[in-house]
């Protein structure tokens, strides 16, 4: 649920034994008697290895320069994908257009 003044998230707090959603706006409102509060905590699983996809189509892909250093080639397929944090930016992934070597850049 989210606050009606200012958007943010509402939180269940409990004020003079009484159960409420509150904002840190100061907004507040009684919890519908029978509503339940839900708390689940999920653990993030950290994914070892690499990303990329065997049965995608090359050809479909954006091709960009760069150099392969498996065989010198200049040119490559380009994609992206978020492999960390959402706060960070993505991976770029190339593929070599003549060897199919292929290579991470995180910059």
């Amino acid at each position: 649920m989210f606050c009606p003044k200012c958007g943010s998230l509402l939180m269940p707090k409990v004020i003079k034994n009484e159960k409420v959603t509150a904002c840190s706006c100061g907004y507040t409102n009684k919890t519908a008697s029978g509503a339940g509060v839900l708390k689940e905590t999920v653990q993030g699983k950290r994914l070892v290895g690499d990303v990329v996809s065997e049965d995608q189509d090359d050809a479909k892909l954006p091709k960009t320069r760069a150099e392969c250093n498996k065989c010198g080639s200049q040119e490559a397929y380009l994609w992206t994908k978020q492999t960390r944090a959402g706060d960070e930016p993505e991976t770029k992934f190339l593929k070599c257009v003549k060897c199919k070597h292929t290579w991470r850049d995180y910059s």
